[in-house]
């Protein structure tokens, strides 16, 4: 059975916000520190999880990220500081 997560990332100064969807949350997480992948997480180097949540398929995640990504920076700020107020690293290198 697979799991979906719904992460954010976020620079070391905690100044820029990036919201994905992954069935494999190690793996991507480690995918976006390594930089394999062009684009905004790298441009801004967003290697610190600071969120996730957790879902039984892919829908149910695709549906919230779609509820985090777009736009309201708020929406984002408010997640992550209701489960990890210190803005800590979940997933050390």
């Amino acid at each position: 059975m697979h799991h979906y997560y719904v992460y954010i990332l976020t620079n070391q100064n905690s100044t820029v916000l990036y919201v994905g969807v992954t069935n494999d949350l190690i793996r991507r997480v480690a995918e976006h520190r390594e930089g394999q992948h062009k684009g905004f997480t790298k441009r801004y180097n967003l290697n610190k999880l600071v969120y996730f949540e957790e879902y039984p398929d892919a829908k149910a995640a695709i549906a919230r990220e779609k509820q985090l990504k777009p736009g309201n920076r708020q929406k984002k700020l408010d997640a992550v500081n209701a489960v990890n107020p210190n803005w800590a690293e979940l997933l050390p290198e």
